[in-house]
């Protein structure tokens, strides 16, 4: 990655375990529109990476709950 994907990666890290602490669902669009602000590549990299984190994180939540669900009705054949 350049350096805008990486910054904007690493923020995004940053900004999810902070909304999740927080619970202030705002923050990453508080980032979003003050980056936007000034640099609209900086924007875009830091949604991009929010999108990117937050789907990786259903995605590997439905393939851990597929996974449970396998090894349950296997367990229940048995």
């Amino acid at each position: 990655m350049g350096v805008a994907e990486d910054l904007a990666d690493q923020l995004a890290i940053d900004a999810l375990k902070a909304e999740e602490i927080t619970g202030d669902e705002r923050i990453i669009d508080d980032l979003a529109n003050m980056m936007g602000a000034t640099s609209q590549t900086a924007e875009e990299a830091f949604l991009t990476a929010v999108r990117v984190r937050r789907a990786n994180t259903k995605a590997r939540k439905m393939l851990a709950d597929r996974v449970r669900a396998f090894k349950d009705a296997q367990g229940q054949k048995g």
